[in-house]
C-alpha cells in the first residue's frame, strides 16, 4: 500500500522489521537497507534494470532474504519543488509494484531525493573512491543517504508520540 504522508507510512511499519531504500533510476535501481531499529541506512546493492517483472523479482527477492517491512523511494522532484517525468516515473513503478503478490501488503512511500546523488557523489569524493568504483557504487550509497533521511524523520516522529 501506498502511503503518500512519511507519518502513515511509519504507522503502518510492524515493529523491529527492517525497510529498504531505492533510488529509482533510468538504467539502475540502487538499493539500500535499515537495521531493524530503523537507526542506520546500510547501501546493499544496485539492480541492473531490465524489464519491470525482471526488476520486481529482483526485488522480492532481496525483500525477502532481508525480511524487508517498507519501501521508501527516492522521488526526483525539481529544484522547484516540482514534480517532472522522472517522478511521474518513480510513482508509476511504485504502484506497479503494490500491485504484485510480493508487495501487496508492503508500506510503499516516497522521500524527496533532491541532492542525495551530489551527496553521495561527495562522500565517495572525500574517500578517495576511483573513478571506475563510483560509477558501480553511486546509486546504492545515494539510496543510503535517501533511506538514511527517511529513517531520520521516522525516528524524530516516534519521539514526538
Amino acid at each position: 500500500m501506498i502511503h503518500e504522508t512519511i507519518e502513515d507510512f511509519t504507522a503502518a511499519l510492524p515493529p523491529l522489521r527492517a525497510v529498504a531504500g531505492l533510488d529509482f533510476g533510468e538504467k539502475t535501481v540502487g538499493v539500500a537497507v535499515s537495521d531493524t531499529f530503523l537507526s542506520i541506512a546500510t547501501p546493499l546493492e544496485t539492480i541492473r534494470r531490465k524489464k519491470f517483472g525482471q526488476d520486481a523479482v529482483a526485488l522480492a527477492a532481496i525483500t525477502e532474504t532481508r525480511s524487508i517491512a517498507g519501501l521508501v523511494l527516492g522521488l526526483p522532484r525539481n529544484m522547484d519543488g516540482s514534480e517532472g517525468p522522472r517522478c511521474q516515473s518513480t510513482r508509476a513503478f511504485a504502484r506497479n509494484l503494490s500491485h504484485l503478490p510480493a508487495f501487496a501488503d508492503m508500506p510503499i512511500t516516497f522521500w524527496d531525493e533532491r541532492l542525495s546523488t551530489v551527496a553521495a557523489e561527495r562522500a565517495l569524493l572525500e574517500a578517495d573512491t576511483s573513478r571506475r568504483r563510483r560509477a558501480e557504487v553511486i546509486d546504492h550509497v545515494a539510496a543510503g543517504y535517501i533511506l538514511q533521511g527517511a529513517l531520520d524523520r521516522l525516528r524524530h516522529i516516534r519521539e514526538v508520540s
